[in-house]
């Protein structure tokens, strides 16, 4: 089994960086739904999103932005961050089989509270720009090293 590891508040610098990629699946999109009860049919309905602006149905925005989550908690800080803010926007649709991959650079450190601020974008598969944002976590205190658990479900 694989681990997880994290990155502490004095191990970090302002300019560092992390990636995390993760492929959109058709099980992605019913899951979401699911959980978020976001039943918009332009996520559900192929012959409705064949009608509308995107010809197709297309990812759930929020669950795009998930991905910046899971970046921050397994990447940059890693396992016991605190996801205090985040601010988005969306530049592009993202489709079932796209491979999205989010970028994360720390910005800004603020000492007395430990956060991080950190610049956000995720690109598909083609290398386009599908979403920017900005989010602020409060870095561990405690170096963690956890064996990886398993996805549930998988």
């Amino acid at each position: 089994m694989t681990t997880l590891d994290n990155f502490t508040y004095d191990e970090i610098t302002i300019g560092q960086t992390a990636v995390y990629s993760k492929a959109v699946e058709e099980r992605d999109l019913q899951l979401f739904a699911a959980v978020s009860g976001d039943l918009n049919p332009v996520h559900l309905d192929a012959a409705y999103a064949a009608t509308t602006a995107f010809g197709e149905r297309i990812a759930h925005g929020m669950l795009t932005a998930s991905f910046i989550s899971a970046a921050l908690a397994m990447e940059l800080p890693g396992p016991g961050c605190i996801f205090m803010e985040q601010s988005l926007k969306f530049r592009l649709p993202v489709k079932i089989g796209d491979v999205i991959t989010v970028k994360l650079t720390v910005t800004e450190m603020q000492a007395r509270r430990k956060t991080l601020t950190m610049d956000c974008k995720a690109y598909n598969q083609h290398e386009k720009l599908v979403l920017t944002g900005t989010s602020v976590v409060i870095a561990p205190e405690e170096k963690l090293v956890l064996d990886r658990p398993a996805v549930p479900g998988s």
